[in-house]
């Protein structure tokens, strides 16, 4: 379903701290420690019950250079209880009611991964119910958990029986709660995994954010990891996350903050979030490469401006070198003299030829 004109966006030179954890697939992507971060473009249900809406979003993700766009799908009477109290955001209204308000219809599924395919950007959805699961399944090269549903194993068993990817967040929950979940998919034999580091807050403050956990969750797992962030900075979580790893970021964005509905306000606007593509693939190129060595951007100035053993008076032929005629000096444009490990052997040395002033000082250039 997902054909070879799927792209891979941006170029990553360098390993990431988890680089003995296995790469996977999702669609023709690769997902893993040497491979570029996968960012999810979160538009959620920013769609506001508008199809157009929805395709704008997918043309905003795609002008960002996002790797996918990603909805929800759900059904309110899947989801809360009926009376389920009120919700802040609406002066007279229920959770349910605003929940059943936001339902993306099932018919739109075809339709938008159709859009998405046309753009050459992954369509996801995140299922939040098994029928929603069933009507996403086709369409969907992973299954993204949300951070409510990661504590929810029997679902969690339905999702794995698709034998898909996973990826899934962690907000509101203690280590020993995500530690039963992924014992119940590995129990489920699945094995590509990404754990999301998540903080269930709308907007989430930039002091709680925690990214390092990403690299505790690594750790304590031994499964790739990223960011799910919720913070209003388009830019300092995503890379410090990837600075750290991630292998996978994904943040919530909108058409406008100013749209009515929940999730708005706290989404980035299509400019940042072309800052923050930007920056994650900036990131990625100055992490580079884990290897030291000169590099060619180096050599003019690794000869020019390095420290060499360099006459520092007139020498004859028969002079001893001592510290008054032979100083380690930057070379400029003079040959290269021995490198400065060999200074206090050189001292004593007896010249056994002229050495001008500035020369740099060969072993060529002394007896014995």
């Amino acid at each position: 379903m997902f054909d070879e004109w799927m792209p891979v966006r941006g170029f990553f030179f360098g390993i990431h701290p988890d680089s003995a954890m296995d790469a996977f697939q999702i669609g023709d992507r690769s997902i893993g420690p040497d491979e570029p971060t996968f960012v999810i473009a979160e538009a959620g249900s920013n769609h506001n019950g508008d199809l157009e809406t929805a395709k704008e979003l997918i043309d905003v993700a795609v002008a960002a250079g996002a790797d996918a766009v990603k909805f929800q799908t759900f059904r309110a009477t899947d989801m809360y209880v009926e009376d389920s109290g009120s919700v802040e955001y609406l002066d007279d209204g229920t959770i349910y009611d605003l929940l059943e308000s936001l339902e993306m219809p099932y018919e739109w599924i075809p339709k938008l991964h159709e859009y998405c395919r046309n753009q050459e950007i992954y369509f996801m959805s995140t299922p939040f119910d098994e029928r929603s699961a069933d009507e996403l399944a086709e369409y969907v090269p992973a299954w993204k958990v949300a951070s409510y549903t990661s504590s929810h194993h029997p679902f969690l068993r339905y999702l794995a029986e698709t034998d898909k990817p996973i990826l899934m967040s962690t907000g509101a929950h203690e280590l020993n709660e995500i530690a039963e979940s992924v014992d119940v998919l590995d129990n489920e034999d699945v094995t590509d995994l990404v754990l999301l580091q998540c903080v269930a807050a709308y907007p989430a403050p930039l002091e709680d954010i925690n990214v390092r956990v990403i690299e505790t969750l690594r750790e304590e797992f031994g499964v790739l990891t990223g960011l799910s962030d919720h913070t209003l900075d388009p830019v300092t979580a995503p890379t410090a996350a990837v600075s750290l790893g991630a292998s996978v970021v994904e943040k919530h964005f909108t058409l406008d903050k100013s749209m009515e509905g929940p999730d708005h306000q706290f989404a980035l606007e299509p400019d940042q979030l072309d800052d923050m593509v930007t920056a994650i693939r900036n990131t990625e190129t100055a992490l580079g490469t884990a290897d030291k060595y000169v590099l060619n951007v180096e050599e003019k100035l690794h000869d020019l401006a390095r420290r060499r053993v360099h006459a520092t008076t007139d020498i004859e032929a028969g002079d001893t070198l001592t510290e008054d005629n032979v100083g380690v000096l930057r070379s400029g444009r003079q040959t290269n003299g021995l490198h400065p490990k060999f200074y206090d052997e050189l001292l004593g040395k007896v010249a056994e030829r002229q050495i001008p002033k500035d020369s740099g000082i060969t072993w060529d250039d002394v007896e014995n």
